[in-house]
């Protein structure tokens, strides 16, 4: 006999603010982070990478020797351009994405950003 998987829940922190909200519609809540690797000479490389958490989607990657708060930014443009505009973006809190100017950008077009902890599913 199988075991039932346990049903996830949000998790919330102390504040009450939700870390993970589970999405339930395409453009609900998109996923953004850096990923490190190095190329077969040894060099650092880094790629953002861009999902929507309904469909699993990988809506981008972007490779580069150095990636910026504007690179994210201009992507993100982008995207909301062709895909339409979600409700929640959750990210780990890495320094490109707590910068003033990406949350102030995100406010200013009504996206609402949620943090997640680091290694986090």
């Amino acid at each position: 006999m199988t075991k039932k998987q346990p049903t996830r829940r949000r998790l919330w922190l102390n504040g009450g603010s939700c870390i993970r909200l589970r999405p339930t519609h395409r453009n609900h809540v998109w996923s953004y982070d850096f990923v490190m690797d190095r190329t077969s000479d040894g060099r650092p490389i880094r790629m953002l990478t861009i999902v929507d958490e309904h469909t699993r989607e990988c809506l981008a990657i972007d490779v580069a020797k150095k990636l910026t708060s504007e690179d994210v930014l201009e992507r993100l443009r982008d995207l909301f351009v062709r895909r339409g505009v979600p409700e929640h973006i959750q990210s780990d809190k890495g320094s490109e994405f707590t910068t003033k100017c990406v949350r102030k950008w995100l406010g200013r077009v009504g996206v609402k950003s949620l943090d997640i902890e680091p290694g986090s599913p």
